[in-house]
Order: C-alpha cells, then sequence, then structure tokens
C-alpha cells in the first residue's frame, strides 16, 4: 500500500475531473470455482486497488462530489468469517490507512445511491466485467444487464484513465519489482529445458518463482513448444531436440503491479540455422520498434514501421516480395505478424482493458478493422509515464497461410510456395517492458538474455 496522501491525492483529483455526481465503484467479491467454499484465487479490482488501497473483498465505495464525501461500504467479519480467515483489521482501519474515516454497512449502499437519484444526481459507474459487478449493478440501479455497458459513464472512464495511464515514480518502482520477478521466471526457463522435458514442468517452475516472491501470475502462463499459437495455455506437449521454446509470462507483485516477458530459446543447446535466420530478423525489428520509441510519436506508426521492417527481412530470404511498407500498409505482413506490437501495463496486465481500449490506447480514437491492425491495443501518442511492452513476432500459422493462398490474398507481397515450406516452423517472439521518459525511454527491469550468442550462453 501507498501512503494515506496518495489515495487521498488521487481521489481527490478524479472528483475534480469528473465534476458531479456520485462516483460509483464496485469492490470484487469471492468467485466459487466449483462449488460455494471452493473459491477462486481473490483479486481486487484494479481500479478499486487504485484509489482506496483496499485488497479485501466484499466492499464497494463512492465518492460523492457535491457533498465532497469518501464513503467505503462493507460489513465487518463474523466470527465465523475469523474462523476461516482469521483475524484481520476492520474496515475502519483498512480505510483509515488511505484517509477514509466514513464507513457504513453494505446494506446502506442501496439507499444512500437512491437518495441521490431522487435528487436527480449522476450515478457514474464504470464498465462491469464480472458477473456480480452485473447482478449489483440491477441491484442497486435497476439496469437490464444488457443496458449496463451502453450506460457507463465515459466522463468517468476517462477520468480514470487520465490519471492511470500516467504512472507515479512509486508505481514505476512497483512494476519495475515485477518486471525483475518476471525475468527471473524467463532465466530460468532457459536455463532448465531439455530435450524429453513437459511444457508442464517449464510452467510449474516459472510460477514457483512468481509465488515465491509473495506475488502471483499476472496472466496465465504460456510455455509451449507451439508457439505459432498465440495465446497458447496448453501445456501437454514434450519438448523435442531441434524445436524452439516460447514462454509468455508474467509476475504480479505483492501490490498487484505486473510484469510481462515473452522469450523464445531453443530445446537443445543450439538455434538451427533456419530458426536463427527467422528469429535474427523478428530481434531486428524489435530492436527497431526500441529505438523508436520516443514521447510525441504515434504508438501506431511504430507498429507499421516494425510490420514493415519485418517485412522487409521475410522479403531478404523469399519470402516475401514488393515493397516493405506498402506491404505494411495493405496488411501483408498479418500473415507472419497478426497481432500488435504492444499494449499499455500497470496494475492490470493489459491496463484497463476493461475500461475499453478505445480510452485506454486510442485516446477516443476508433480502432482499425483491418486485420492483424485491429489487434493492435495501443495506437496513441506516446507521453512520458506511459508503461508499455514491446513484442513483435513471426509466426507461421498453417491454417492462416492455407486461407490467404487459397483466396489468393497479398499475392503482390507474398510468396506462398516458400512460405508453405515453413508451414511446421511454428512460432517465436521476445517482450520486453519499457517507460517512455520525457527524453526518450527506459528498460524496466533485470535485463533477459535476447540475441542468439546470449540465448545459446544460457543454453551451454
Amino acid at each position: 500500500m501507498f501512503s494515506k496522501e496518495t489515495y487521498i491525492h488521487r481521489r481527490t483529483r478524479l472528483k475534480k475531473e469528473v465534476g458531479n455526481g456520485i462516483l460509483l465503484f464496485l469492490g470484487n467479491a469471492e468467485s466459487s470455482m466449483n462449488y460455494a467454499d471452493n473459491t477462486y484465487p481473490y483479486r481486487q479490482d484494479s481500479t478499486f486497488l487504485y484509489f482506496f488501497g483496499s485488497d479485501y473483498a466484499g466492499l464497494s465505495a463512492v465518492l460523492d462530489v457535491e457533498e465532497n464525501k469518501d464513503i467505503i461500504f462493507g460489513d465487518e467479519l463474523t466470527l465465523d468469517d475469523i474462523v476461516w480467515m482469521g483475524t484481520q483489521p476492520s474496515i475502519r482501519e483498512k480505510s483509515e490507512r488511505v484517509g477514509i474515516t466514513e464507513i457504513r454497512p453494505v446494506a446502506q449502499l442501496e439507499e444512500y445511491l437512491k437518495k441521490a437519484i431522487s435528487q436527480g444526481r449522476k450515478i457514474h459507474y464504470l464498465p462491469p466485467y464480472r458477473g456480480e459487478h452485473i447482478l449489483r449493478l440491477f441491484e442497486l440501479l435497476r439496469i437490464p444487464p444488457d443496458q449496463q455497458a451502453k450506460g457507463s459513464s465515459v466522463d468517468f472512464i476517462r477520468a480514470v484513465v487520465n490519471q492511470r495511464n500516467y504512472k507515479s515514480a512509486e508505481e514505476i518502482e512497483q512494476i519495475e519489482e515485477a518486471v525483475t520477478i518476471s525475468a527471473n521466471m524467463h532465466i530460468k526457463a532457459m536455463q532448465m529445458i531439455r530435450p524429453g522435458m513437459k511444457e508442464s514442468e517449464v510452467a510449474a517452475a516459472v510460477t514457483e518463482i512468481a509465488l515465491r516472491d509473495e506475488g502471483n501470475l499476472s496472466f496465465p502462463v504460456i510455455a509451449t513448444v507451439h508457439g505459432q499459437t498465440l495465446h497458447n495455455h496448453y501445456h501437454g506437449h514434450i519438448a523435442q531436440e531441434g524445436q524452439m521454446f516460447l514462454l509468455d509470462a508474467g509476475a504480479e507483485n505483492r501490490m498487484h503491479y505486473a510484469g510481462d516477458l515473452s522469450s523464445t530459446f531453443p530445446v537443445g543447446k543450439r538455434f538451427t540455422e533456419r530458426q536463427k535466420e527467422i528469429y535474427n530478423i523478428a530481434l531486428h525489428a524489435h530492436q527497431t520498434a526500441v529505438a523508436a520509441l520516443q514521447p510525441g510519436l504515434m504508438f501506431k506508426d511504430i507498429h507499421l514501421k516494425t510490420a514493415a521492417t519485418l517485412a522487409e527481412g521475410l522479403k531478404a530470404i523469399g519470402l516475401m516480395k514488393g515493397d516493405p511498407q506498402e506491404a505494411a500498409q495493405a496488411g501483408a505482413h498479418a500473415l507472419f505478424f497478426p497481432c500488435g506490437l504492444g499494449h499499455m501495463m500497470g496494475l492490470d496486465v493489459h491496463d484497463m482493458e476493461n475500461l475499453g481500449e478505445v480510452w485506454v490506447g486510442y485516446d477516443g480514437q476508433p480502432k482499425s478493422t483491418l486485420f492483424g491492425l485491429k489487434s493492435l491495443r495501443l495506437g496513441r501518442k506516446l507521453e512520458p509515464g506511459f508503461v508499455l511492452t514491446i513484442e513483435p513476432g513471426i509466426y507461421f500459422i498453417p491454417e492462416l497461410i492455407d486461407r490467404w493462398k487459397a483466396e489468393k490474398r497479398f499475392t503482390e507481397f507474398i510468396c506462398y510456395e516458400a512460405v508453405e515450406k515453413y508451414k511446421d516452423f511454428g512460432g517465436l517472439r521476445n517482450e520486453e517492458d519499457y517507460l517512455i521518459t520525457p527524453e526518450g525511454k527506459r528498460r524496466l527491469g533485470k535485463y533477459v538474455p535476447t540475441t542468439v550468442e546470449e540465448v545459446e550462453a544460457m543454453r551451454s
């Protein structure tokens, strides 16, 4: 938890920016996994954490702009709760740590909101993303579930985004800790992988590191020899000599700030010559993207520059043809790079994705509908304080190759006869986390080997 003054300042700024009405925050409750008492690991809502710092289940809060009140609604633990959960601070004690002195029972929240509505006051709420939030909004405000997303407050969303997008020094310190833990996860995987090892063994080892440092995973581990599947959470394959292993894994630290890194390395001690060739093309594109990072540039333009760099490298080995920049603008590169260059990161690994990419990543501007480019989560102008990922990759997806070839798509840019020979290649990417500074950028956390020589040295 940060200092009390940090949370008071955040809430004061938010009330001022929204300017009117009641700002409603729904904290997360426990969520059952397969029966009521067997719950998923608890995780507080990130926006609730940001403004109230309370990492406890069953809380809600309001910021009353006109009356300048900050109120936490929650019920104290019963003796039965204490038997199962142990002694904990009271809600009042938890709330006073973040500068809130007005505490009310959960049952009073509905009456508080009803009174405000009867006075013609606006209730601002954020888009719900969990089932219990949808039910709670229906109970409190009588808004049907299918109308809740449409009725969420754009003023509230934008005010939250305009604070959380810009990371303070104390937040950067927390993110850097999470990234360093994440780096240790990747270094461990690089060192341990051997032919005959199960993917699940690697997934288990890196998960242990995240938990050992008193945190958790920031997202489910991707640990696979089939890197062409972008979000491959299946861990049932046996790693074989001659294959590459792709790990996409990150830690969430005790304060719930995220790290997000990817690495690709040989299962054996060395990359094959063909793997080196593709790996170096992707690495050059990665380095090109990093070199371009600076405030004032549109991230979408850096994405397209990176895509053109990939196309240029693939052209050099006969997989593409024509003008690389034209290929990137048309979207032909997306056969090999169908995703985005990066995304915002903070209390969420895809920061504030529940509030809408159009606000977080595009500052209200519409996203592209073009295949590949539509998956770019961040396209806006970069500003100091942004924390983001850089993660270009090259993927050979047989089903996508077959579809595009049959449809004769981008035949002016893609050499399908040559691409056919790579359908068994798989996929690869490296990913790092960067802070945009007034002068340019700074890589966060401990360094993970990225060059062929550095990676192979880890495998010796």
